[in-house]
């Protein structure tokens, strides 16, 4: 798979130089937001993640557009919607990318933070325009074809468990542990099935979904549409199966989606989210079962990333010196 520019054969560029880029780009933001954990500054966490992704990103063979980024929503610095990335030696691309996703966990040293990206070819993200949040349902492959947004959870538990040879009381399922959730993680106790709540990382709860070694599955809940949009490119690289739909929590955020033309009703499946080839990266930021922190011995620093694309997942150990 390469990523094509419309002049000169000479700037097709391979994915793995891309993929490269990402995974520079993801450790950067990592150990730059590091520095930051446990001292309850999230901003300045957030900061030092964007400006350091930001750098990295600079560097990449190609122009690359940010189709979603975390600017407008969390009123970020830098790396918003439309901002052009790249030395323009290259092919073009597109981006979707939260620098520190769960900014919450690294300023409180929390398990869970990580700095996110995802690649795709030009018009393979789906862009939301105004809309920041999306109500969504991640499952393992073997469940991508018995979930329907429109189902009440109980349906879907009943669901998902059958596709998964399970009882509905074995499944475990990631709901945030947010105000708006409360309705629905009592509904999913209720049936029988166990839930893990954290106060945030949507990204995290879904790799955990997706990935053999990690004991969830399902996730359930309104998440950010960036990290949505991540997420499907992670789903969509391991054949998983997602659906999301645009679920505004402000009045302004409601307005401005309709303003721009965009349906509150319609429910888009993992394909629609990204339309083509694409990849994930993450590099762990404050530790936990998915991804380490960085680690600082004798003038090196150590990151551990994961890397989701064509139907692999590889972990990556990167030592830095200096």
């Amino acid at each position: 798979m390469q990523f094509h520019s419309e002049v000169a054969p000479r700037t097709c560029v391979d994915i793995h130089t891309l993929e490269a880029v990402a995974l520079a780009a993801t450790r950067s933001a990592a150990v730059a937001s590091y520095a930051w954990v446990g001292r309850y500054d999230q901003e300045a966490a957030d900061a030092a993640a964007t400006k350091a992704m930001r750098e990295a990103l600079a560097e990449a063979p190609g122009r690359g557009t940010v189709v979603i980024g975390e600017g407008e929503k969390d009123d970020a610095p830098m790396l918003f919607n439309g901002e052009i990335v790249g030395n323009g030696n290259g092919p073009d691309f597109d981006i979707a990318v939260d620098p520190l996703e769960g900014t919450s966990f690294c300023a409180k040293d929390l398990p869970g933070a990580l700095a996110t990206i995802a690649f795709g070819e030009p018009g393979t993200l789906w862009s939301p325009g105004p809309g920041f949040y999306m109500d969504k349902i991640v499952v393992p492959p073997q469940a991508r074809d018995v979930i329907d947004l429109d189902d009440p959870p109980e349906r879907t538990l009943v669901n998902v468990a059958k596709a998964l040879g399970k009882k509905v009381s074995e499944l475990r399922v990631v709901i945030m542990d947010k105000p708006r959730h409360k309705e629905l993680i009592t509904r999913v106790l209720q049936a029988g099935a166990a839930v893990q709540t954290p106060a945030g990382g949507d990204v995290g709860g879904s790799l955990a979904v997706l990935l053999p070694t990690l004991d969830v599955d399902l996730l359930l809940g309104v998440g950010g549409t960036p990290e949505g949009v991540m997420t499907a490119a992670a789903v969509g690289a391991l054949g998983g199966g997602m659906l999301g739909r645009l679920a505004p929590q402000r009045a302004a955020e409601a307005d401005a989606i309709r303003a721009a033309g965009m349906s509150l009703g319609r429910v888009y499946n993992c394909a629609e989210l990204v339309s083509g080839d694409a990849f994930f990266v993450a590099t762990g930021i404050s530790g936990g079962s998915l991804l380490g922190r960085p680690r600082e011995c004798a003038g090196m620093t150590t990151a551990e990333s994961l890397l989701i694309s064509r139907g692999e997942i590889r972990y990556i150990t990167h030592t830095t010196f200096g």
